[in-house]
């Protein structure tokens, strides 16, 4: 089965309740509308190469694999937060399972969409 079409039934089997609508299969991505108002793009590749990028409001955050920072803890994996700024990836591991990523993510922003507890040390 294709990868992108698994992780859209599990995510409406897993997280129906927090959807605000169907989950949006796209060539090479999921969009995900959540009840709080965030939305999410995954591309997921492969386990070792994704972006998750996502706006609630008029923030845009995004984690991704792009090897461009060495200097973080995470390297290749960084978030990038709602000012720009370069951040070690507090939510994915480079070579998980795409699942657990996603879900990671997930779970993350219908908590706290811009991750402020994350970023400041605190873990909700």
């Amino acid at each position: 089965m294709n990868l992108l079409l698994e992780l859209s039934q599990r995510l409406e089997e897993h997280y129906g309740p927090q959807l605000a609508g169907p989950v949006e299969p796209h060539l090479d991505a999921l969009t995900v509308h959540l009840f709080n108002g965030v939305t999410l793009e995954a591309r997921i590749a492969a386990p070792n190469a994704y972006a998750f990028t996502w706006t609630w409001g008029e923030a845009l955050l995004r984690i991704d694999t792009a090897p461009l920072h060495d200097n973080l803890a995470t390297f290749p994996n960084h978030l990038h937060d709602e000012d720009g700024q370069l951040h070690h990836d507090p939510l994915t591991r480079c070579g998980a399972a795409p699942w657990e990523n996603l879900a990671a993510v997930l779970e993350a922003v219908l908590a706290d969409p811009l991750l402020e507890n994350r970023l400041s040390g605190a873990v909700p």
